[in-house]
């Protein structure tokens, strides 16, 4: 009987990995990444935007690092399923950013992004500085694992975001740096195609094949990226 309901839960718990994108067990971590991960990107632009002129994110309450401002709940979802989401779009009113606007609407679009990847980076950090300082020495099998995968999610969702936020397609971040630095007249085409967007990651999102391919590809610069990191940290703890 012990060994029949042990097999019924291995069951259960495989059909829920074939739902979810990332391990089961392991989603309450990715949900605390997530949420923190969310709000540093969007805070991010927030205040850039709030610096540069724009308050309209401030009066909203964006210009904050907690999750609940910033958290979208269909697009958390959508990430725990396919590996990709959103959090709440930060509103950013280009009109009343300081000259050249092209240039700090730019950068409004691009701290996002780079936030993420100053995030991975201390992960990187934290996680050589943890492992040099004999900390866990004493600590349970357990609480090593727990912490590797979060570290592990932290790092690798951190990157993800970074690389896919800078992907020239609408309403990411990427489309909004090219948008705003290309000519008057080329701005207003590409504004016509704007309702394209969600289309098209909702096609990348329902068709396997496309989405192992895109995020097959992503996924090789992601780990080239880690890589990098941690080939240049690893020195500064005699590694």
């Amino acid at each position: 009987m012990g060994r029949h309901r042990r097999a019924q839960a291995g069951g259960a718990m495989n059909g829920l990995n074939n739902v979810f994108a990332f391990p089961f067990e392991e989603l309450p971590f990715v949900f605390i990444v997530l949420a923190l991960a969310f709000a540093v990107h969007e805070f991010a632009h927030a205040y850039a935007a709030y610096k540069f002129g724009d308050d309209t994110a401030y009066r909203d309450g964006r210009v904050t690092l907690n999750p609940r401002k910033h958290i979208d709940i269909a697009g958390m979802i959508l990430f725990l399923l396919f590996g990709f989401g959103w959090a709440k779009p930060v509103p950013v009113h280009r009109g009343k950013l300081r000259e050249p606007r092209r240039l700090t609407g730019a950068v409004v679009s691009f701290v996002g992004p780079l936030s993420n990847l100053i995030l991975a980076f201390v992960g990187v950090v934290a996680l050589f500085a943890l492992g040099s300082s004999g900390l866990l020495s004493n600590a349970s099998s357990g609480v090593v694992d727990a912490l590797g995968v979060l570290f592990e999610h932290w790092i690798l969702i951190n990157v993800f975001l970074f690389i896919f936020n800078l992907l020239p397609l609408p309403p990411l971040d990427g489309y909004r740096i090219v948008q705003d630095l290309v000519s008057p007249g080329l701005r207003a085409k590409m504004t016509q195609y704007e309702q394209w967007g969600i289309l098209i990651f909702l096609i990348i999102a329902f068709i396997p094949p496309l989405r192992r391919l895109v995020f097959g590809n992503l996924g090789v610069l992601q780990f080239e990226i880690v890589r990098w990191m941690e080939s240049f940290v690893a020195p500064m703890f005699g590694q």
